[in-house]
This record gives structure tokens, C-alpha cells and sequence, in this order.
């Protein structure tokens, strides 16, 4: 059976790098993608870690983890372009904050020689900046990755410290919720009456968008006694009126 081309292919990537910037000789040492079709995660997924023949910076070792040591027998970044490549070909790709990421790869594909010139990230894929949606649709508010997990409801307390892979799933998550209302994401062979060995799809299932209203309690007769009460035993101890007494005639007034 032939794939159904309409559906979008969405690629969730991150990197992280030795340093700040590709201008001053930082290079990609991390690049972690994961897989999206209709709304999906379907299982597949890309993640290397890369040599990237320089000293990672101590800044960067405090944010990610990633050391010199640990990298010295990874791949070069010209071992692995054209399996990337092959990943993210066609797709849409879904970048947190994806100025830095492009930038830095377009500068990987920039120092590769002795091969034709591969241009631009964007000659083989397009691209959306969720920093950029999330500032449009929360101006003025943090929107890092760590604060969209926290507004949208997404776990992630496993991230210690960042890591591509876990990141772009993080961000698969908040993705989704950002751009579908709340979800619940279960991967493939987590459970579930539809799960069987060998799947390779994950499930999103939709909480109501209409939710029941939260039932009004109304105090009676005897608890409005109760509180008047308790409020002139305040008053009285305290020798002026409760503040609460205050506020209940404010709000009385404003009714009138």
C-alpha cells in the first residue's frame, strides 16, 4: 500500500554545541531528531553524538554534560551528514528557538570539503520556530522550553541537564499541545488495549475541549449566620470593623 503523501511529516530537532557561536569556531556535538506523521510520533528517530575536533567549553559542559573525553571516539560531522540528510529530507523540521540550530548547521555544511557544496538546512526541508510561535501566542511571558512544559502540563522532570534527544521529545510533546489542545502522548509498547509488539506508532488521545462546569455550593441560611457571626467576634476582639466585613460591603455596593 502506498503512503498517503498528503499527510505532513514533521522532524523535531535540537543540537547541542560546544559554545554559543558558529562564528567563533563552535561546532555541533549532539543532534537528536525524532519522527511525526498525522500528529503520531511513530518510534523512528535520529541521534548521533559528534567529534567535533575542538574543546567543548566549560559553560557548555554545565548546560549539557557533554565532554571532551566522551567524544573523542564519536564520528565526525562529515561521517554522518548524508544519513541526516536522508532523515530529515522533505520534512517540516520543528526547531525551539531555530535561528541557533540552522545557523550552526548551515556553518557544519559550510566546513565540509572535498564534496559538492550542500547550501542551506533549508534546501532540503522547511521550518517552524515553536520560540517564535510561543512569543506570538504568549507576549511578554518566558518561553523557554522549560516554561512551555510548565504552561502546557508537559513532564519534564527527567531533564537534568539537556540533552538533543530529549529535548526534541520534550518539545514533540509541547509541539502538539501547543498547536491541538491538551494531549495525552502514549508511545508505541507503553501499554494499552491497541499496543502490540512491533508497533511503531504512538497515540494521541484528545481530552474533551468541552468540559463539564464546576458545581456552585451556595452556604446556607445557618453558614451565613455562622460567618456574620464569627466576623462581629473579630471585630470585636480586634476593637474595629474585620477587613472581610469591609469587602463583603464593598462588594454588596457595587451590586446596587
Amino acid at each position: 500500500m502506498s503512503q498517503d503523501t498528503t499527510i505532513e511529516r514533521l522532524v523535531i530537532l535540537d543540537t547541542e554545541t560546544t559554545g554559543l557561536e558558529p562564528r567563533e569556531g563552535h561546532r555541533i556535538i549532539e543532534i537528536g531528531c525524532v519522527e511525526v506523521i498525522g500528529r503520531r510520533l511513530t518510534g523512528r528517530h535520529f541521534h548521533v553524538y559528534i567529534n567535533p575536533e575542538r574543546e567543548v567549553d566549560e559553560g557548555a559542559v554545565a548546560v549539557h554534560g557533554i565532554t571532551d573525553a566522551f567524544l573523542a571516539d564519536k564520528p565526525r560531522f562529515h561521517e554522518i551528514v548524508d544519513e541526516f540528510l536522508d532523515f530529515v529530507r522533505g520534512a517540516e523540521l520543528v526547531i525551539h528557538n531555530a535561528a541557533f540550530d540552522i545557523g550552526f548547521l548551515n556553518h557544519e555544511f559550510a566546513l565540509l570539503k572535498d564534496r559538492p557544496p550542500l547550501g542551506s538546512v533549508l534546501d532540503y526541508c522547511s521550518v517552524l520556530d515553536t520560540l517564535r510561535m510561543a512569543r506570538e501566542r504568549h507576549p511578554g511571558q518566558r518561553n523557554s522550553l522549560d516554561a512551555l512544559c510548565k504552561r502546557y502540563g508537559v513532564d519534564n522532570s527527567g531533564r537534568e541537564l539537556h540533552g538533543a534527544l530529549l529535548d526534541a521529545e520534550i518539545l514533540a510533546d509541547v509541539y502538539l499541545a501547543m498547536t491541538g489542545g491538551q494531549t495525552s502522548l502514549s508511545l508505541a509498547g507503553q501499554g494499552g488495549e491497541d499496543s502490540s509488539p512491533g508497533a511503531q506508532t504512538s497515540e494521541i488521545r484528545r481530552l474533551p475541549v468541552e468540559r463539564p462546569r464546576t458545581p456552585v455550593i451556595r452556604a446556607s441560611d445557618e453558614e451565613c449566620q455562622q460567618h456574620a457571626a464569627r466576623l462581629a467576634a473579630l471585630a470585636k476582639a480586634c476593637g474595629g470593623e474585620a477587613l472581610w466585613s469591609r469587602l463583603e460591603a464593598e462588594l454588596a455596593a457595587t451590586r446596587h
